[in-house]
């Protein structure tokens, strides 16, 4: 049961990253405080790495063309998916944006079945409709909010489908990478990752917005915090999808959504309409049929 205590930790984890994270985007700006996640993360990636293949006699990492471009799509989805998904929290809130890319795991469900050939059966496709109705809910515009609501609300929704992306991409790395050692696979996929984020995001930066840059090296104690939990949610992520499949870890990973509202709440002073409750009630019944079909 060891896949349910990573997820039981990944899920605070990841909302103290998301947390700090939004706190540097004032400074540095969406790409920067995602930058943050992948540079000042990387060093904590390789020591839980260096651990793991310490532990794993006979990992034999095979280096095939499957590998590097699902581990290049998946890094892609996963820099993009972060930005915007910082860009929603700026609009619709953090609790509400948190539940918004939760729309991850019916994508990914519905990407599986079309691109890897997955079956799904009533339940998930059952799912998959409540979960879509939540979301519409969810994101339906207050009254003269209707913009700012939307802007936010879609943001949110193509955070998800870019984290359904790299859900699917990182799990065909590690599959291909080492499938008969799950838990080293995953973990050397992270560091390839993340080494290929940091330096890409850098780079692009470094032209761009070098302002950013500046921003980010001027935060680097929350910076560094906030690279540690991601890091460690990732960690525990990808460690979960190896040991157990990906309906019961997202299902006991819907603990993520009452974490980003009591957080929400405490430190950014939000507060949720009962609208908003009932989406995201109805989002999580739909996550869970998704998972438990």
């Amino acid at each position: 049961m060891l896949w349910i205590f990573l997820t039981v930790a990944a899920a605070p984890l990841q909302v103290a990253r998301n947390a700090m994270q939004r706190g540097l985007v004032g400074d540095a700006g969406p790409w920067g405080a995602t930058l943050v996640r992948f540079l000042f993360g990387l060093p904590f990636s390789i020591a839980i790495f260096l651990t793991v293949f310490l532990v794993t006699p006979g990992a034999t990492p095979h280096w095939t063309p499957v590998f590097w471009t699902a581990a290049i799509l998946g890094a892609i989805a996963q820099v993009t998916a972060t930005a915007v998904l910082l860009m929603a929290m700026s609009r619709s809130g953090f609790a509400v944006a948190t539940m918004l890319q939760q729309s991850s795991l019916p994508l990914a469900a519905i990407m599986g079945w079309l691109v890897l050939g997955d079956a799904l059966s009533g339940a998930v496709w059952l799912g998959v409709a409540v979960a879509s109705a939540g979301l519409v809910v969810l994101s339906w515009p207050r009254a003269g909010q209707g913009k700012a609501d939307l802007a936010g609300a879609l943001l949110g929704l193509a955070a998800g489908a870019a984290f359904a992306v790299a859900f699917n991409g990182f799990r065909e790395g590690g599959r291909a990478l080492d499938p008969a050692h799950p838990i080293f696979s995953a973990t050397a996929t992270l560091v390839v990752a993340q080494a290929m984020q940091a330096f890409v995001l850098t780079s692009i930066l470094a032209v761009t917005r070098p302002q950013a840059l500046r921003a980010v090296r001027g935060a680097w104690r929350p910076s560094l915090a906030a690279g540690f939990f991601g890091s460690a949610a990732s960690a525990c992520w990808f460690g979960a999808l190896a040991l157990a499949p990906a309906a019961p870890v997202r299902a006991v990973g819907l603990i993520e959504g009452p974490i980003a509202a009591a957080v929400g709440r405490k430190l950014f002073r939000e507060k949720l309409w009962v609208r908003q409750w009932v989406g995201g009630a109805l989002t999580g019944a739909g996550l869970l049929l998704c998972t438990l079909g």
